[in-house]
């Protein structure tokens, strides 16, 4: 079977799902990192932000920059998507953070039609509502309202990582990475003024910081911009759903942050639904298909 799919599946096509689970496999690891460092959640954002720039900016080598409306908006709900992660990490646990951004594929599904042509149908709706239902159990862990903040901006991580996606694959044949870079340019310039409160000292901080800009962000939008030319914007948000599995279990190994049982199971009502919905039809229709 994995021989027919990699004969009826054009390599650019495999290349970009193997560069979606790598980037997922990057994303997963900011749960953890964020947790680490003691220190104001702009700042950090803007941090990881600032050791990105120069990376993505070495790989791009020499920067298209056409102001089109795509590429400024998908750059605005970037700098929107990390930083608001980064808040919702220190808000509220790992696993509520990551779970309840990975909405975002509901969101995609709704706006679909309006900026990608793509319609939503009866099956998507019956999905976006039991998504909808398993975002509400996060809301069931008490009244603290620390948590009761971090979830809600989590869910605001969700919708502006949403038009992220749509506005980068709007320039899948142009350059999405001009966007991530002109993002993290916002983010350093909002995150620049709450740097100067708190600065880490100690080496472990200033390490998670440094794997946050290379890798959790820089190195991981390196292989999603290349991924989402060749995948629809709901298989960008549906291929990597490895990370919300992956970043509350390196949070869990390592700082024991156990995730409350309604979080776990409104995360699994989540995912579940997205998986059932989306992803085990794309994998019958790909058996289904004739060879060539």
């Amino acid at each position: 079977m994995y021989n027919e799919y990699m004969q009826k599946t054009p390599p650019k096509r495999i290349r970009a799902i193997f560069f979606l689970f790598c980037a997922a496999l990057c994303w997963s690891l900011g749960g953890l990192l964020i947790k680490i460092v003691d220190w104001n959640p702009l700042a950090i954002s803007g941090m990881r932000s600032a050791i990105a720039c120069p990376i993505i900016f070495l790989y791009l080598r020499r920067p298209k920059f056409t102001w089109s409306r795509a590429q400024i908006a998908a750059a605005i709900f970037y700098a929107m998507t990390v930083i608001s992660f980064v808040t919702a990490n220190r808000m509220t646990t790992a696993a509520n953070a990551i779970l309840l951004q990975y909405g975002a594929p509901v969101y995609v599904a709704l706006w679909g039609h309006r900026f990608l042509g793509e319609r939503a149908g009866r099956k998507d709706w019956i999905t976006i509502t039991a998504v909808l239902g398993g975002m509400t159990l996060f809301f069931f862990d008490g009244l603290a309202i620390g948590n009761i903040l971090g979830n809600l901006v989590a869910v605001g991580s969700g919708l502006s990582f949403a038009f992220l996606i749509v506005f980068l694959r709007q320039q899948k044949d142009a350059s999405p990475l001009e966007s991530v870079f002109l993002g993290n340019l916002v983010a350093v310039l909002i995150g620049l003024p709450f740097m100067g409160f708190g600065f880490p000292t100690d080496g472990i901080s200033w390490l998670s910081l440094l794997l946050l800009g290379v890798v959790q962000i820089g190195l991981a939008y390196l292989f999603y911009t290349e991924a989402i030319k060749e995948v629809t914007a709901l298989e960008g948000t549906l291929i990597p759903v490895i990370e919300p599995i992956l970043n509350p279990l390196w949070v869990f190994l390592l700082l024991l942050e156990i995730p409350s049982p309604w979080a776990l199971v409104g995360g699994g009502v989540i995912i579940l639904s997205i998986v059932i919905r989306y992803l085990l039809p794309s994998l019958r229709r790909e058996r289904a298909e004739p060879l060539p």
